[in-house]
């Protein structure tokens, strides 16, 4: 217990060195970023670029613990691997936070399993001793815990989105299939889905007409829109649409053939899960049911046996 002690207050020393040391080095010159940063700081960036963590603005402590940060964002990225996988995953949840703000989340994320780690350490020491190499280790294992957890997350995230989409498919096909039936050209189709409908792909559909009417082909929308999700189905329907208005084929049956292949998919994905949910439903009745059954039928033999005897 004393050990645990002496290591809890050498890292608060240590910590509060480490903060003097960065804030003796935030009085020198500033560089030309951090004269460009506030003016800067409501600026767009393009994709691939990227900025410091700034957690706190231009307040003083923003200054001293924004090295610390920026090294613990850098931790977190090598850990739970690079920014590309991230900002694929945050295009597939259609989340307009930036990469930094996602590291940003995992920095607190491991400052909470940390806190967590020390807690049940410190319960366990005062039972019956705990040695410092074990306080820092599971203090680590603690902050790594929480950067992946919230990588997991993520990931569960972009899977709940895609189930949405899913299950709005067929709809949206059977719409789009019905207005140029109807006489409608692409665009009009697709704003006629983006007003009645609502959800995820009725957002996604909404963005495409959003970049086509800023001055991008349909094409190349339809194009990113099938990029920003990992769904092959949605990519082979945004496929058929974009061959038939490059080469003249009637949209009207092409999107017709579409809508008809989005049901069989629908048909054969819900019979995949009425299958699973079959074997899963055997599970209880194989493992529990059947297990008390034959003792209810054997044990009145083994009583009597028991009694022979």
């Amino acid at each position: 217990m004393t050990a645990a002690i002496g290591a809890c207050v050498g890292a608060l020393a240590g910590l509060g060195a480490w903060l003097v040391v960065l804030g003796a080095s935030g009085r020198r010159r500033p560089t030309l970023d951090q004269r460009l940063a506030p003016y800067l700081r409501g600026a767009r960036l393009r994709p691939g670029e990227s900025r410091s963590f700034d957690p706190t603005g231009s307040s003083v402590s923003g200054e001293l613990l924004q090295p610390l940060m920026t090294a613990a964002a850098g931790w977190a990225a090598r850990v739970s691997g690079g920014n590309a996988s991230v900002e694929r995953r945050l295009q597939q949840l259609g989340s307009r936070s930036s990469v930094e703000q996602f590291r940003a989340q995992q920095v607190l994320a491991a400052v909470a399993g940390a806190g967590l780690g020390a807690a049940v350490t410190l319960l366990i020491a005062a039972g019956n001793g705990l040695s410092v190499v074990s306080l820092v280790g599971l203090v680590l294992i603690g902050a790594l815990l929480g950067v992946l957890g919230r990588d997991q997350a993520l990931d569960w995230q972009v899977r709940r989105r895609e189930q949405r989409i899913l299950a709005e498919f067929p709809s949206v096909a059977e719409i789009l299939a019905l207005a140029v039936g109807a006489g409608e050209g692409p665009l009009g189709a697709l704003d006629r889905v983006a007003r009645t409908c609502h959800g995820e792909l009725a957002d996604e559909i909404a963005r495409t007409l959003a970049d086509a009417r800023t001055g991008r082909s349909l094409a190349e929308a339809l194009n990113d829109l099938a990029s920003r999700t990992s769904i092959p189905g949605l990519a082979r329907f945004v496929d058929g649409i974009v061959v038939a208005m490059e080469r003249g084929t009637p949209l009207a049956d092409v999107l017709r053939a579409q809508a008809q292949d989005v049901r069989e998919l629908t048909r054969r994905r819900l019979m995949e899960a009425g299958g699973r949910r079959e074997i899963g439903a055997m599970v209880p009745v194989v493992f529990l049911i059947l297990p008390v059954t034959v003792l209810f039928a054997l044990y009145p033999g083994l009583a009597v046996l028991e009694l022979t005897i």
